[in-house]
């Protein structure tokens, strides 16, 4: 962390000795009353028939735009707990999931004062990330028109291939999968898997707001082969950002395809205004490129490297492989009937997963 001020490092001190339980009352993070009050806040007079909203969220939104795998149950239960996935016994989750905490200024009797408490999504859910595509054909099967597994299956086994995965990074791929030959590998030493397993990536945290002067510092201008940005970040994507990005470099921006409370209308001059920031970036779509309502994919122009110079470019360390924002922006909640906005952030997550190929060979990405 040597770009982080410290001022910001500390902040990130307080937020890991938080989640690893370094309050150790109940009431340091009551999860349950905070999604309560989201939710009242949230539905206001419909808060009584939060059942009926959530079943038509559900079917004639979520349903209707493709992720139709999500359980009537399942959703049901998030919207009303909070709790998306139960891999085990209900009783077993009765602790606080402490990452889902953010903070922001509020004010108290005309004083500013920091509090705690969740401003995360209360409307989609958590779904739509690894829970509605995969590569296992078998697990998108339907039975008399209904699928045979939920949005839960599928998640469960979408992130434990994931997991499975970079495991065996560097090991060939037709061990991967092989519990006996992956021991077999283990056993011949571990230097030979060490020699040809690929680098260790860095993640490097940097100061809030630095996306506006990535492209001052020589190490960042121009050397980023794919620029991923959520929905919600979409104001950011700006041609200082895009200086960034190297000739033929890829962006991938999620749309608003699955948040409940945008209409049809509104999607489309979501995705159009998403082609305007991508363009004005210096970025074009890619030649015949399929249509998507999830993504928009532009690649950086060949031509494009001269641009943005700046004279008073920095030199720092070799650019890091994967770039995190040192704290949650704290400026804005994301709530859960809000349309994201072009000039304010409104959340930091992605709420799905690039499906679709991506090459996977060791390049830094932003």
């Amino acid at each position: 962390v040597p770009a982080v001020q410290f001022r910001e490092r500390d902040a990130l001190e307080a937020v890991f000795r938080f989640w690893a339980g370094g309050e150790k009352e109940p009431e340091a993070f009551p999860m349950s009353r905070f999604w309560d009050s989201r939710l009242r806040h949230y539905l206001g007079s419909r808060y009584d028939a939060r059942h009926g909203v959530s079943d038509w969220d559900l079917h004639m939104k979520l349903h209707d735009r493709g992720a139709r795998v999500i359980h009537t149950r399942e959703f049901r239960r998030w919207r009303d707990t909070g709790v998306a996935f139960e891999l085990r016994d209900s009783s077993a989750y009765h602790v606080p999931n402490r990452t889902l905490a953010s903070g922001r200024f509020l004010s108290h009797h005309g004083e500013r004062i920091a509090a705690r408490g969740y401003w995360g999504d209360i409307a989609t859910g958590p779904f739509v990330a690894f829970g509605i595509e995969t590569d296992d054909e078998s697990l998108l099967r339907t039975s008399n028109g209904q699928p045979v597994k939920t949005a839960g299956e599928i998640t469960q086994h979408n992130v434990t291939e994931l997991f499975r995965e970079m495991a065996a990074w560097g090991r060939p791929r037709n061990t991967q999968g092989n519990p006996e030959q992956m021991c077999q590998g283990e056993d011949r030493g571990d230097r030979e898997d060490a020699a040809s397993a690929p680098g260790f990536f860095t993640v490097r945290f940097l100061p809030l707001g630095s996306a506006e002067t990535l492209h001052h510092k020589s190490c960042y201008k121009g050397r980023f082969q794919l620029l991923y940005v959520a929905c919600g970040m979409v104001h950011l994507l700006s041609p200082d950002l895009g200086a960034c990005v190297a000739p033929g470099g890829r962006l991938v921006v999620e749309l608003a395809r699955y948040l409940v409370d945008l209409r049809q209308e509104q999607l489309q001059g979501f995705a159009a205004r998403v082609g305007e920031l991508a363009q004005a970036a210096g970025f074009t779509p890619p030649p015949q490129a399929r249509p998507s309502e999830t993504f928009a994919r532009f690649c950086k122009a060949l031509d494009s490297a001269g641009q943005h110079t700046d004279s008073a470019s920095e030199s720092m360390t070799p650019p890091p492989d994967t770039l995190a924002p040192a704290l949650e922006n704290q400026s804005q909640p994301l709530k859960g009937g809000t349309p994201p906005s072009y000039s304010t952030p409104q959340g930091s997550g992605s709420t799905h997963r690039e499906s679709d190929p991506i090459p996977r060979y060791p390049v830094p990405h932003l």
